[in-house]
């Protein structure tokens, strides 16, 4: 089986499944793990700057998409070359990868036989597992992506049970972006929860909102997390015009490595919740270089 990811979500998981050696293409942000990224082709490309400032990446975004186009594009000579079976995407955000429709169109455009396109749509925790398992069905390996689910929740379930009974809880926001500002939705609501925390501005079901300063200063948060999506911790701290005006206690989280990646790691993202809520208790679970205090 020849598998290309185009999504960074999808390479974790096709890699937790044992299926790292058929991997044949993947997406620009795929990074991890290593054994899985190295070497490989990559698929896709950015049609922006994605170095910029977060409010010069957004305009950029708001043009490309007001023309009707992608963020992103396939580089499908690579495509043809990699000759996929199954081709993993999204069409859950479409500022966040290559657009389904994309995918769809290069796959007639280049490859000789119909590859098999699994489309992941994370919209909430649940989501996540499921897709997961979705991933499991289409590489043949339901048995794994069964017990990948069960250990990620397991161990999700005994830190909220953990934080349960925990007070007082802190009332917490989590950017998803800075300039404009955008609170996290999806499944960051529920995560803040399970970890003991109060979640502002967005609830569980929600989609990431614009918000204004007003109502993030009326919110007035104990902790502010700055996670934006596709950035690492030394792109986000570049934007310290906006962080110091930020209410409350400021944690610069490596957005683009959890939080917002909605794959096996999530449990690691749920870790780092926990352990800046309630650091005497779970400030051992927290992933090495994975979070700064402002």
């Amino acid at each position: 089986m020849r598998i290309a990811s185009l999504i960074a979500s999808a390479t974790e998981i096709v890699a937790a499944l044992g299926k790292t050696e058929q991997l044949v293409g993947i997406s620009h942000e795929c990074d991890w793990p290593p054994e899985a990224v190295q070497g490989r082709p990559v698929l896709t490309r950015p049609k922006l700057d994605v170095t910029r400032s977060s409010l010069d990446i957004h305009r950029d975004v708001q043009k490309i998409v007001e023309r009707g186009l992608g963020v992103y594009e396939i580089d499908v000579e690579k495509l043809k070359k990699a000759r996929p079976d199954v081709i993993v995407t999204q069409d859950q955000c479409e500022v966040c990868a290559v657009t389904f429709d994309d995918v769809v169109k290069a796959a007639r455009q280049c490859l000789q036989s119909d590859a098999k396109i699994v489309t992941l749509h994370p919209d909430s925790l649940e989501d996540i597992f499921k897709d997961i398992l979705k991933v499991g069905k289409a590489l043949q390996v339901v048995s794994k992506a069964q017990k990948l689910v069960k250990e990620i929740n397991d161990k999700m379930g005994k830190v909220a049970q953990k934080a349960k009974d925990l007070k007082p809880k802190p009332k917490v926001i989590c950017l998803e972006w800075l300039n404009p500002l955008m609170a996290a939705g999806n499944w960051m609501p529920e995560m803040v929860a399970m970890a003991g925390g109060i979640n502002g501005i967005t609830k569980q079901g929600d989609h990431t909102k614009v918000m204004e300063w007003d109502e993030l200063k009326a919110y007035d948060p104990d902790l502010v997390l700055v996670m934006p999506c596709g950035f690492k911790i030394e792109q986000s701290l570049k934007e310290s015009a906006t962080l110091k005006n930020l209410p409350g206690k400021v944690f610069v989280i490596d957005g683009n490595a959890y939080m917002n990646r909605p794959g096996p790691r999530i449990l690691e993202s749920l870790y780092i919740l926990a352990g800046l809520f309630w650091p005497d208790l779970f400030k051992d679970y927290l992933p090495k270089g994975s979070v700064v205090a402002w």
